[in-house]
């Protein structure tokens, strides 16, 4: 690891489930790079635990493709997807996942219609204050909103596909909104401003959030044709963001 930074110890119940959790975060958010290799004794020094439910986390995370595990070395963190790999990704999203919000207006129970809801009005009070937070929130946010909708689909498919995804395309998304600036730039007073500038409004909140009451009207008012194309438009602008100069596709 780049640095044996300390995080908060997992509670002794679950201790195996917490320290995934934990591991998965520093992943996620690059606190353990993309490649890097994972030294497990530091890791466990780090979290404060034994080494056993480190390396019981790693095998889970192997088999999420978070980690990778090479002969005589251990475990490596997976590289970042490509640009190309990030877009194929959204096109296959685009696929299933409108199909799937079609499927949750017509077949959406009223637990499923409240756990919406309630998730819109966590979401609603995320501010572009702080990018770190603002990003860690705001992920945490889109992975609950897209596995609410592909649970209310009733497709434990879609569900499975979606959490193996989201994880990488975080990982890319907080890689790219970085990337184009120093450490000096990062650190100064207007980043904040100057990231979210496209994506952010005092007023009306972040675009992705709209994006999501977009859909959610949809499938509350039990229109799949709206909740189709919703999903559809809403992942394909995310495409389109995070992957310049790409083309179009066709509506679904």
């Amino acid at each position: 690891m780049a640095s044996e930074k300390r995080v908060r110890r997992p509670s002794r119940t679950a201790l195996t489930d917490e320290t995934h959790q934990a591991v998965t975060a520093l992943i996620v958010n690059h606190q353990i790079a993309p490649g890097e290799h994972i030294n497990i004794d530091a890791l466990a020094r780090s979290l404060d635990v034994s080494q056993t439910p480190v390396r019981e986390a790693l095998a889970r995370l192997e088999s999420e493709n978070l980690v990778v595990k090479q002969p005589l070395r251990g475990y490596i963190a997976t590289p970042l997807l490509t640009p190309a790999q990030v877009d194929d990704m959204f096109r296959f999203r685009a696929l299933i996942e409108p199909w799937g919000a079609a499927r949750a207006a017509t077949m959406h129970t009223e637990e499923d219609a409240a756990a919406i809801r309630a998730e819109l009005e966590v979401a609603a009070q995320v501010r572009a204050d702080d990018f770190d937070e603002a990003y860690e929130l705001l992920g945490y946010h889109d992975k609950r909103f897209h596995d609410l909708v592909a649970k209310a689909s009733g497709s434990t498919y879609l569900q499975d596909t979606l959490a193996r995804m989201h994880c990488h395309m975080h990982m890319f998304r907080l890689y790219q909104a970085r990337k184009k600036f120093s450490l000096e730039q990062q650190n100064a007073p207007e980043f904040i401003e100057t990231v979210f500038k496209d994506f952010y409004n005092p007023e009306t909140g972040f675009l992705t959030v709209q994006g999501h009451g977009t859909i959610a009207e949809a499938i509350l008012a039990r229109d799949p044709g709206k909740a189709r194309s919703a999903m559809f438009e809403h992942i394909e602008g995310s495409r389109v963001r995070n992957s310049p100069g790409v083309q179009l596709m066709g509506s679904v």
